[in-house]
């Protein structure tokens, strides 16, 4: 059997996710080893199979009790061995049913934690969001048309970075003042691979890992300022909730940054992935604007189109196959979001952008235990911004190739020039 091709180096994600790589590996190695060598700064790895098909994604998602979360946490790149306790405070890096991890906790929190947040996270707190996120995306798209040079705006610029940090820092009860400081925190974390975002360096020389708690400090220092004020003066937001909550300190600190991070890059990367094929084709778009189409079936499609999270990690718990392939205790596996939404053994003519398909079973927002808590509000934010794009830019068409986040884990869009009228 020959080498397969690579889609670990971050650099192959800078034009689009490789998807005809991904065919390959689906058709001929579903799950096929990959070396994991420097790239831009960052130390080498022991390497990890990659998961293509969508049955052996969704597979891995589901058996928790075979790929765990905690062992190795979810990046895939390994953590510093004394960062991975700190990491495992995470609820996205915990295992949910207690039993014997080698090396990791004995006892998980997950299923406690996601309850607590489940609590906050209500789909009534989100529907009452809805009137105030349609005039956000109704606002920053008028001004964006209204104040286009030439004809020509930046849809990531001008509007969908500020339409996700805002309704997200609504839902969190972040006051405006302090707005600017989860963008920072979110682009430090997620931009980590790009080279136009300069690293943060230790002592050494060499990239320091924007999840260790170092680099956390700031952030966590701020959720627990926030939680105070929230005990004296609380609101109908999630942090009012989380503040009054069962949650030790370190738990508060996790969840704002799971909140802040994921919470803010999934519509972030999602929205322009949405207006962009939309804008590749305009005979969609025509159908969307006709109402031959609903918006909640095309935001599915959307979503399976451009998944905002490429890829996800697990380690095996003990031996096992996957997929006829033999696995060891201890191996990386790392899932594939984006090859698994284009598997021809799920989805009919599956890189055709298909506004109507249904069902449309796309993994955008995961499977199994760990899927998206927030997926709601995302679903609910993307509706209402293609909704209001439809109404004030009738007319859009690309002005130039969108540039790209260079990163093998977010789908995320920089800039995306196009032409309004």
């Amino acid at each position: 059997m020959t080498d397969p091709p690579d889609i670990f180096d971050p650099r192959r994600y800078a034009a689009g996710p490789p998807y005809a790589t991904y065919r390959e590996l689906r058709d001929h190695q579903p799950v096929a080893w990959q070396a994991e060598p420097e790239v831009l700064g960052w130390p080498a790895g022991p390497g990890f199979w990659a998961v293509t098909r969508h049955a052996d994604v969704v597979r891995v998602l589901k058996d928790a009790g075979t790929y765990s979360s905690a062992l190795g946490a979810t990046q895939i790149r390994d953590p510093d061995p004394a960062d991975l306790p700190f990491i495992r405070r995470m609820m996205l890096n915990q295992d949910p049913r207690p039993g014997p991890r080698d090396g990791a906790p004995a006892l998980q929190d997950h299923g406690r934690l996601r309850r607590l947040v489940s609590r906050a996270f209500t789909p009534g707190r989100i529907e009452r969001f809805e009137a105030l996120a349609r005039e956000r995306a109704r606002t920053l798209l008028t001004a964006a048309r209204d104040g286009a040079e030439d004809g020509v705006c930046d849809l990531v610029a001008d509007v969908t970075d500020d339409y996700a940090l805002l309704n997200l820092t609504d839902l969190l009860g972040v006051p405006p003042g302090d707005r600017g400081l989860l963008l920072e925190w979110t682009e430090r974390v997620i931009a980590y691979q790009d080279p136009d975002e300069p690293p943060v360096v230790g002592a050494d020389g060499r990239p320091v890992n924007p999840r260790s708690p170092a680099m956390l400090a700031e952030m966590f220092a701020y959720a627990q300022d926030l939680a105070a004020y929230k005990r004296e003066r609380p609101g109908d937001d999630i942090m009012t909730s989380l503040a009054h909550g069962e949650l030790a300190d370190a738990e508060l600190e996790m969840f704002f940054f799971l909140l802040t991070v994921a919470g803010n890059d999934t519509v972030r990367s999602a929205a322009p992935g949405g207006l962009l094929a939309l804008a590749e084709h305009p005979d969609r778009r025509r159908e969307l604007m006709s109402g031959q189409v609903t918006l909640d079936t095309a935001v599915e499609e959307l979503l399976r189109w451009h998944p905002p999270v490429l890829s996800f990690r697990r380690t095996a718990v003990r031996d096992t196959e996957l997929a006829g392939r033999p696995l060891k205790a201890g191996d990386k596996v790392v899932v594939f979001h984006a090859s698994a939404n284009r598997d021809e053994r799920v989805f009919t003519d599956p890189h055709r952008l298909d506004l109507t398909r249904s069902p449309n079973p796309h993994v955008s927002f995961g499977d199994g235990p760990h899927v998206c808590l927030g997926a709601h509000f995302a679903r609910l934010q993307l509706r209402v911004l293609h909704e209001e794009a439809l109404r004030v830019l009738p007319r859009t068409e690309l002005a130039g190739p969108p540039r790209r986040l260079v990163s093998n884990f977010i789908n995320g869009i920089k800039a995306l020039e196009v032409r309004v009228g």
